[in-house]
């Protein structure tokens, strides 16, 4: 039997009260969220910088002057009037040169290869910072978690992009090619916004604890996440289509709105000369016909719109405030994106319009993403501020 203790000892004198244990997912090891998230940040910066002088490549017809894949010698421009004279002589070679560029001096083929090996560099350098990076944490042992296979799918996509690049480079430099296939172009654009997405989703992330994922998880609004998970598809779509339309210079081809040169539907949307006075089967218009695939990315651009209008007006219905003003800015940048598409039409894509435009498309790629992050791990807000 415990003795009598004195009616005057403080209560809790006995002893301080066992400290509350955290559960499973707080003991376990961290690793360094905020650097990783940091180093994430400048990976997404860069492929950013890559989308928009990839652009200014393509819509220089830079993209043909380098016709050689030299993924580590290639690291090295010309240095001497020799080295310059030799790519000259290769480039010369190429159809672009034959067909488009004859009698091009070498001043202004220095122009063009300067645009491309800028691209092709700045793509070295992405490799470079996430192969030091992902080494350095995982040698120090500082990757989160659950995330080494994360950051190893950003390494495998960005050399499966380093192939396609050239695999797209190199349909045009053949037959009567003056320019890349657009297909293989659209692929590659695709797959830059796909790797964009992925490090983006992950920043978004690693912003918040493992527990705070889970207890933001639980008021997840499972109808908003379906719908933003169809427009950003929808949104992916649309930029494939402008990918086509840059492959073959469509948006240069009908300077006119609403209207496509006075009709709605171009004519002779289905036809494709094969270069010997007779028609390629109608399946290759939707890539090569000017009229029929610009058709088809403002079609789209109209029925992203709409559907984003639907998915924006039940984003202002969410009970979380941080939430809503995601979706506000969604709506935001599409009609900022929508008007930017429409000057493109009527100044024929020139170069700072066009390129503002794929700006756009970047932007609103990331803020569709952000509004889906949110929607399945929302922000409560405090009981002082509410969820207003």
């Amino acid at each position: 039997m415990a003795g009598k203790r004195s009616i005057f000892e403080e209560v809790g004198s006995a002893g301080a009260a066992p400290k509350p244990q955290g559960g499973l997912i707080d003991q376990r090891g961290k690793g360094a969220r905020g650097a990783v998230r940091g180093w994430l940040v400048v990976l997404f910066l860069m492929v950013m910088a890559m989308i928009i002088v990839g652009g200014l490549t393509r819509l220089t017809d830079s993209g043909l002057s380098i016709t050689e894949w030299r993924p580590v010698t290639g690291a090295l421009p010309p240095l001497t009037a020799a080295d310059w004279a030799s790519e000259f002589d290769k480039y010369r070679a190429s159809p672009q040169y034959q067909l488009m560029n004859k009698g091009m001096e070498l001043a202004e083929f220095k122009v063009i290869y300067w645009w491309e090996w800028g691209h092709r560099q700045l793509g070295r350098a992405v490799g470079l910072v996430w192969a030091v990076g992902f080494a350095f944490f995982w040698a120090t042992k500082r990757i989160p978690p659950g995330w080494t296979g994360r950051l190893l799918l950003l390494g495998g996509l960005g050399g499966l992009q380093g192939a396609i690049g050239w695999w797209m480079v190199a349909s045009g430099l053949t037959g009567s090619m003056t320019s890349v296939a657009s297909y293989r172009l659209a692929t590659h654009l695709g797959l830059a916004f796909v790797i964009l997405g992925f490090i983006a989703w992950y920043v978004f992330l690693l912003g918040r604890s493992e527990a705070a994922l889970l207890q933001a998880r639980r008021g997840r609004e499972g109808r908003l996440f379906g719908l933003s998970t169809g427009l950003m598809h929808f949104a992916f779509l649309q930029i494939v289509l402008g990918a086509l339309v840059a492959g073959i210079d469509a948006g240069r081809a009908f300077p006119t709105w609403p209207d496509m040169n006075g009709q709605f539907f171009p004519a002779d949307a289905f036809y494709v000369a094969d270069g010997q006075g007779g028609a390629l089967p109608i399946w290759h218009a939707f890539f090569e016909n000017a009229g029929l695939v610009q058709f088809m990315h403002r079609m789209a651009g109209y029925g992203l719109f709409a559907f984003g209008v639907v998915v924006w007006l039940r984003g202002r219905k969410s009970a979380h405030g941080q939430t809503r003003f995601a979706f506000n800015m969604v709506m935001l940048m599409m009609l900022a994106q929508l008007g930017l598409g429409i000057m493109a039409v009527l100044t024929a894509a020139q170069l700072h319009v066009a390129i503002t435009h794929q700006l756009g498309a970047v932007i609103l790629w990331v803020l569709i993403l952000r509004a889906r992050y949110l929607s399945q791990y929302p922000l409560a807000g405090s009981i002082r501020e509410g969820t207003a």
